[in-house]
């Protein structure tokens, strides 16, 4: 079957919605294999996780890029675990680089399943009523998506699925999803290796960090709410002395 014939089929809507019924079911699956098996257990029993990952030698590397991209397409699998269990495991430079591998594949695909079924449909139905904003401006939807991975609680993998909705093409998705999860991902990965030392007061060090690191895009946000809005009061003011 050629590439031109895979794309015509993947336009007709009831394949693309037993595609993602497949995908959808494979991830349930994966997740309740996770489950028997006491892997998603044992993620969140931090120095037991390590111990498997180590444990399996060279294949754990591929362990944690798998668990990320689970972790990352399945929103019950937490990835914090997986990232600081791969920095115990593996140093903070590799373990970093395992974890923003599998972090990026595990965005990209969550972004290619909503991007299958749901960005022609949505057009197809509401047309030029679906807001500008999810159509418009690469810059600004690349901007939101780059903000949003620098707040630990904005959901991961629901702005994943949510920008495969948008205009937003691949290659400038994977790059603001690149950018803003390297800090966070070098963080959990050096918090998870100073875990490893046991040394309680470089643990503290790198959990503050951690914090002002993720206090920083909070306040910037904060302050140019309170500076946008001073000139609009001002307006106002004049017009009604």
């Amino acid at each position: 079957m050629t590439a031109r014939r895979s794309r015509q089929l993947m336009k007709d809507p009831a394949i693309r919605i037993v595609a993602v019924i497949a995908i959808v079911l494979a991830l349930a699956g994966a997740y309740c294999l996770l489950e028997e098996t006491g892997v998603l257990a044992t993620i969140l029993d931090g120095p037991a996780l390590r111990q498997r990952i180590v444990a399996l030698g060279a294949a754990g590397p591929f362990a944690v890029i798998t668990l990320m991209v689970l972790a990352i397409m399945v929103s019950p699998i937490p990835s914090a675990p997986i990232a600081v269990a791969a920095g115990a495991a593996y140093g903070h430079g590799w373990g970093m680089l395992y974890v923003l591998l599998g972090a990026e594949l595990g965005a990209l695909a969550a972004f290619g399943v909503a991007r299958l079924l749901g960005r022609d449909t949505l057009q197809r139905w509401f047309g030029d009523r679906l807001p500008v904003g999810w159509l418009g401006s690469q810059n600004v939807l690349m901007t939101v998506v780059f903000s949003s991975r620098l707040v630990p609680f904005i959901s991961f993998d629901v702005v994943s699925y949510a920008a495969g909705l948008t205009a937003l093409s691949w290659w400038r998705f994977a790059i603001a999803t690149l950018a803003g999860i390297a800090p966070a991902s070098f963080f959990l990965a050096h918090v998870g290796g100073e875990m490893a030392t046991g040394e309680s007061d470089r643990i503290m060090y790198a959990v503050l960090a951690l914090g002002l690191i993720t206090l920083v895009p909070v306040a910037v946000h904060f302050l140019r709410q309170r500076l946008g809005k001073r000139p609009d009061s001002r307006n106002q003011r004049q017009r009604n002395p």
